[in-house]
């Protein structure tokens, strides 16, 4: 069966492409493995020069790539040209503060010395996302490219154009074949790729099935793994905050890439006294957003990803409200060619809804009243996630204290959760496990050796 690239604005075909055999897959995983013989000798400063042509060249092609991404998965015009800058961005990042990163690190011993020296490992599997197909990219490749490591990459099966051309600027940034690779394989043979021997590591960030499906395969073959998986993030109101000032981000948390975000502010929770001024104007944004051609900068409404993503998200707005929620805003397909749903809110929602417990892909916002400070604390972390979320209140102590005690790997005080390339990003319980981007994204797929250094006469 063919991969397919599918406009979701029109749900028409773009291309299709084929499958790699399981006999070029291994081809490919052996030219990786000889490549890394020698990468993994280079110096950081071969490999800092190396990933700043790559971030060169797709900033010089910002454009072309930009409408990429909008062609292939929908996402506002606008927001492509953001995701190539900060691609751009990090992988810059890692090529100027790498070397830094994984620099000799001296250990205080009674005896003689010591040091951990970080040495790459070698080749790192990386299965990808479609909802950012080159930031989330950009995240796992430029860190272990600049380790030492080389790297194979599956992406997404609905953006295999933007796969190409992620793999195209290594090639014309003059990287050697086989420290980038684009493979073109269903998501059912990735246990295949993680039994090959040569494979060291895997990352993926994708759905908590795939993380559980790549975590059993990277422990049946004894391989280091990092997931980054869903997220329903809680969006904190408190009777502080500016009600403006949140709203405004709120709208930005919920919608930001139609809301097919990890880190979407997806559980919006209010305090019961500004709850209803919140929701007034909550709604009062959300009813205004234009929708239309992603292609158009005037948009604030695009497509989701595909017909699928769609039909998925409605089933679970009808399940939950089956169960007992209430529509405030929204709820329908919008009536139109392409996969388009309304901004929609729910309410009155509780435990055993689908609205509850489960990661709400696309742009439909949970809305909770609460009493009071403890009751928000103990509903953000009622939930089977753990990825990041977002407190608003003037006081920014009572924010830091109320972080405190929120079971996530991220929060953000007066902002919904972001990225940028110096903070870590990663969560905890089922969010996953392991960090990508800042100093820590570059030690996940490192060796740490201790090196030890001993007088002969040194007592054991």
């Amino acid at each position: 069966m063919p991969i397919q690239s599918i406009n979701p604005f029109n749900n028409e075909i773009i291309k299709n492409i084929e499958e790699l055999s399981p006999e070029l897959v291994t081809v490919e995983i052996s030219i990786a493995d000889e490549t890394f013989q020698s990468w993994r000798k280079t110096t950081f400063a071969h490999r800092a020069d190396l990933l700043h042509r790559v971030a060169n060249l797709m900033r010089d092609k910002k454009d072309q790539l930009s409408k990429l991404i909008t062609l292939e998965m929908g996402k506002l015009i606008a927001q492509s040209y953001a995701e190539i800058s900060l691609s751009a961005d990090i992988i810059d990042y890692y090529a100027k503060n790498g070397e830094a990163f994984l620099a000799d690190e001296k250990i205080n011993t009674k005896f003689g010395e010591a040091y951990i020296k970080n040495t790459p490992i070698g080749v790192l599997l990386g299965v990808e996302p479609w909802n950012f197909p080159f930031y989330q990219v950009a995240r796992f490749a430029a860190p272990n490219i600049m380790a030492g490591n080389v790297v194979l990459v599956k992406h997404a099966s609905n953006v295999p154009l933007c796969a190409s051309a992620i793999h195209d600027l290594f090639v014309e940034a003059g990287g050697p074949r086989g420290l980038y690779t684009n493979l073109y394989v269903s998501g059912s043979r990735v246990e295949e790729i993680v039994a090959d021997p040569r494979i060291k590591g895997v990352a993926l960030t994708g759905s908590e099935k795939a993380g559980a499906s790549i975590a059993a395969a990277a422990g049946k073959y004894l391989k280091k793994s990092v997931l980054e998986l869903g997220g329903s993030d809680a969006f904190i109101v408190l009777e502080d905050a500016d009600i403006d000032q949140a709203v405004e981000w709120a709208v930005v948390g919920r919608m930001n890439n139609t809301g097919q975000c990890c880190v979407a502010a997806k559980r919006i929770i209010v305090v019961e006294p500004v709850a209803d001024e919140f929701l007034a104007k909550f709604k009062t944004r959300l009813t205004g957003l234009k929708v239309g051609d992603p292609m158009d900068s005037e948009t604030q409404l695009g497509p989701l990803s595909s017909e699928g993503a769609v039909i998925n998200l409605i089933e679970q707005v009808q399940r939950s409200v089956r169960a007992g929620a209430s529509v405030l805003l929204g709820g329908k397909l919008i009536d139109r060619k392409g996969a388009f749903i309304e901004a929609t809110i729910l309410g009155d929602i509780k435990p055993g809804m689908a609205a509850y417990h489960e990661e709400l892909f696309g742009p439909v916002a949970a809305f909770y009243r609460v009493k009071n400070e403890q009751e928000a604390i103990d509903l953000a972390n009622d939930s089977p996630y753990g990825l990041g979320g977002s407190i608003f209140t003037s006081n920014i102590e009572r924010g830091k204290h109320i972080a405190e005690q929120i079971d996530t790997g991220m929060v953000f005080i007066n902002h919904p959760t972001w990225t940028q390339p110096d903070l870590p990003f990663g969560g905890t319980k089922g969010s996953g496990y392991g960090r990508e981007l800042s100093s820590l994204g570059i030690q996940e797929f490192v060796n740490k050796k201790l090196i030890r250094i001993s007088e002969l006469t040194d007592p054991f």
